[in-house]
């Protein structure tokens, strides 16, 4: 009986915790959506809210990597979308390892040369990638996470691909979206975070 009522109470407590995850991750979507009306350049207005789309949340894209830090961070071009060159330079390197896969994977963090200049993005660490959603589920031109180096503790990181998204280029022209660098280059797939717009008129 005492075994029973231990399994019961740790099913319960999963269960409130992952509830609790889902709805972390709801209410980050919903105020990742009410950020396109605040922002003066958005591609999307509230009647083109209804056509974001989102794998459902999945707790094993959330995952504790570790920071290896850039050894050469020499800034270095990145192409966008329309053409236009933005330099950023590598802040390091994280690894860490996906249910599912058996090597460890790696992909590189960036800082804009521009941005982090300003206050306000002083601490903005960039992690563009590619998989192999694109085309299929996911926009062709990849998508992205917004990290901060103030959460780095004991060069340990969370990185939640729960949380990635679209760049601006995914929903219209004009925008200055950088392009994944091929070393963010994932060969499979992140079935996590935003999917393909659901609106026709851009793939």
């Amino acid at each position: 009986m005492k075994r029973l009522f231990i399994a019961i109470f740790m099913l319960i407590s999963f269960s409130g915790i992952a509830q609790t995850y889902r709805d972390s991750i709801a209410a980050f979507r919903e105020n990742y959506k009410q950020e396109f009306l605040q922002d003066a350049r958005s591609p999307l207005k509230q009647e083109d809210l209804q056509w974001l789309r989102f794998f459902d949340t999945d707790r094993k894209y959330w995952v504790v990597a570790t920071l290896i830090p850039a050894t050469d961070t020499n800034s270095f071009s990145i192409p966008t979308h329309s053409g236009k060159i933005k330099r950023y330079h590598r802040f390091g390197y994280v690894t860490f390892h996906l249910k599912g896969h058996r090597k460890n994977i790696r992909l590189a963090l960036y800082q804009s040369c521009d941005l982090v200049k300003q206050a306000a993005y002083k601490n903005h660490l960039f992690l563009p990638f590619t998989d192999g959603t694109n085309y299929l589920t996911t926009y062709a031109g990849g998508r992205y996470l917004d990290l901060s180096i103030t959460d780095i503790k004991d060069n340990r990181l969370v990185i939640d691909f729960n949380k990635c998204y679209n760049p601006y280029c995914a929903y219209a022209d004009g925008f200055n979206c950088p392009i994944p660098p091929d070393e963010n280059k994932l060969k499979f797939s992140i079935k996590a975070g935003e999917k393909l717009f659901g609106k026709k008129g851009k793939e």
